[in-house]
């Protein structure tokens, strides 16, 4: 390096000096996911348990958020070991709402042989489980934690769920991968929706972050692959259908069929005298 420019072990460690605010391990949080997921699901793990190692578990469990929401101490409404208490408190809610998420792929998927599958294999119950857990420390106001979760099911899924969003029950993802719900959406009760959709937000601007910005799905709605909903005022009325590919920044009443028209031409090959060739 040049002269009177610092070597890079001391340049690195001033930078660091108070670059940011304390935040909790994002190796720790994930691990904490992977474990409560296997303390509902312990089948995941061939794992057997009596009651009283599960009561143990759970304790081993709270004292590991507890020492990831330590950091975030300043920043919290209560005492870490209060939000612990109350998330523990909330989690037979957790485990109901996702058995009825695993119960909706079982429904709707046919290739699903058992819920025991759908838990093992399903990027999009997983999604959907890890938002859960997430949500429900966004709601007891935890900041950063729960977005370090759900960005962790995001990097193995494809999907991405902010911890902020509303699900209702019954929720169903499938095959998931390119998947966006956005922070402020609102999602009501059996709900369906595939690969690639997007509800997300009209406008980008930082003046808008505690406005409502994405859109309301109400119940009963399914949102085929790549269609794309956008808009705090968008609702999407109960019952309806959105097809794929669509393109949506305004609402559509309840018992609606929304679909883009494709004029798809089929032609004899022998017919084209320009080579064709696709590379994908």
């Amino acid at each position: 390096m040049k002269s009177g420019k610092l070597q890079f072990p001391e340049y690195l460690y001033q930078a660091n000096q108070g670059y940011a605010d304390e935040v909790p391990s994002g190796r720790d949080t994930h691990a904490f996911v992977e474990k409560i997921i296997d303390l509902l699901f312990p089948f995941r793990t061939k794992s057997v348990w009596n009651m009283e190692d599960l009561r143990l578990r759970l304790t081993e469990l709270e004292s590991e958020l507890e020492s990831l929401m330590q950091p975030l101490r300043k920043k919290l409404d209560k005492n870490p070991s209060e939000i612990c208490k109350e998330f523990i408190a909330g989690m037979p809610d957790i485990y109901e709402l996702m058995m009825k998420d695993a119960e909706a792929f079982m429904q709707f998927d046919p290739a699903a042989e058992s819920i025991e599958e759908i838990i093992l294999c399903y990027p999009g119950f997983f999604s959907i489980a890890v938002y859960r857990i997430a949500h429900e420390l966004w709601k007891l106001n935890v900041p950063v934690l729960p977005r370090v979760m759900t960005e962790y099911a995001h990097s193995k899924t494809g999907v991405d769920i902010h911890p902020g969003a509303r699900i209702g029950a019954s929720f169903f993802i499938d095959h998931g991968t390119g998947t966006v719900i956005g922070e402020t959406s609102v999602i009501g009760d059996n709900v369906k929706i595939y690969q690639g959709v997007t509800l997300g937000a009209l406008f980008v601007k930082k003046s808008m972050a505690r406005q409502k910005r994405h859109p309301t799905i109400e119940d009963n709605v399914i949102i085929y692959a790549r269609s794309t909903i956008l808009g705090g005022d968008t609702t999407i009325g109960h019952d309806s259908v959105i097809g794929g590919n669509v393109w949506l920044t305004e609402s559509v009443l309840p018992y609606s069929v929304v679909y883009q028209k494709n004029h798809v031409v089929v032609r004899d090959s022998k017919e084209i005298k320009d080579q064709i060739n696709w590379v994908i």
